[in-house]
């Protein structure tokens, strides 16, 4: 299995996404979306989770399909963005039809990033501003690193960010991630340059250097500082398909996407993260052996998480009044 041409969800035709970052607040908003609404699922697995409109997803409610969704900082602030992206929704007349109303579906989860360096003093809360912006810049090429909701993200003692990446299927279907990383467990083996995610390489997309000669001893939990760092955690992110799923069958593989989470973060889905995964599917491509595809598709959705996890954090860039460096600033790509 190979990547999409971009290596990112986008490969999946006909989703878009968008990034509104603020520097001087150090946070910002990413969208993703479709011009049609989608099937989408969730699964939660952290302990501090920050969300709007989960309980809608649940395969016995009465909306399957959503306009949008939103991963953005700003912990419970943050999940103002959505209001920005409902009411740019409904000025094109986008949402769930109820007679002369159109209520525009769209889901969100937040990561807290405000003791990152940001001036967070703002007058008027920003985030339906910046979730607005990120919804009308929304396109198949957008950045990644330290751009959106992975602007002001923190992994463990490195800078976080925004990743992607995606495989094709053996059976002809696209899966890819879209990921903010801001965990509380580390994304690198102990104190070296290697990432947990190794494994899932793929053609040298987060520097290419391996898995650490001694990584047996790289699972020590004491570098992490809970007194400081508690409640202020969270990996969230989308997988995505154009497999035909339904909403339970994408409930599934929400569920085996977290295993990606747990390869390039450890510890993962910890009592103070709020780990949470959104699974979504444009239906473009129709399903015949569905308990095959759903297997392969849930795989591969593992392995773009791990992946875009890891390609967030390597792509990170610094900024004035960072309280952590980035992956480049602090390892040699021959480390």
């Amino acid at each position: 299995m190979q990547p999409g041409k971009r290596n990112s969800i986008t490969d999946i035709a006909g989703f878009l996404v968008g990034n509104a970052t603020d520097q001087h607040i150090k946070t910002g908003t990413t969208v993703f979306t479709n011009s049609v609404p989608f099937t989408t699922a969730v699964h939660t697995m952290g302990g501090a989770p920050g969300t709007r409109e989960t309980d809608l997803l649940k395969p016995d409610r009465l909306v399957q399909k959503v306009d949008a969704l939103v991963l953005s900082g700003g912990s419970a602030f943050g999940l103002e963005a959505a209001s920005g992206v409902t009411n740019a929704l409904a000025r094109v007349g986008r949402g769930y039809q109820v007679e002369d109303h159109n209520i525009p579906i769209v889901p969100a989860a937040i990561l807290f990033d405000l003791l990152n360096g940001g001036d967070k003093k703002w007058v008027a809360n920003p985030y339906g501003k910046l979730g607005e912006e990120a919804f009308i810049s929304a396109d198949i090429e957008f950045q990644i690193g330290s751009v959106g909701v992975g602007a002001g993200a923190t992994a463990s003692s490195l800078k976080g960010g925004l990743g992607t990446a995606s495989l094709i299927t053996h059976s002809g279907f696209t899966v890819g991630a879209l990921f903010g990383v801001n965990s509380l467990g580390s994304v690198i083996q102990g104190e070296s340059a290697h990432f947990w995610a190794a494994p899932m390489e793929i053609n040298g997309e987060f520097g290419d250097v391996g898995i650490s000669c001694e990584v047996g001893t790289c699972f020590d939990t004491g570098g992490a500082n809970l007194s400081s760092q508690k409640g202020t955690n969270t990996t969230i992110g989308i997988v995505a398909t154009d497999a035909n799923l339904t909403q339970s069958e994408l409930t599934r593989v929400a569920v085996a996407a977290h295993d990606g989470i747990a390869r390039a973060i450890v510890p993962s889905h910890t009592l103070f993260d709020g780990d949470l995964i959104f699974a979504a599917s444009n239906g473009q491509l129709e399903v015949k052996n569905r308990e095959e595809v759903i297997y392969e598709i849930a795989h591969c959705a593992a392995i773009c998480t791990s992946r875009a996890i890891a390609r967030g954090v390597f792509e990170a860039t610094p900024h004035p009044n960072d309280n952590e460096p980035t992956w480049k600033s602090k390892y040699s790509r021959n480390d």
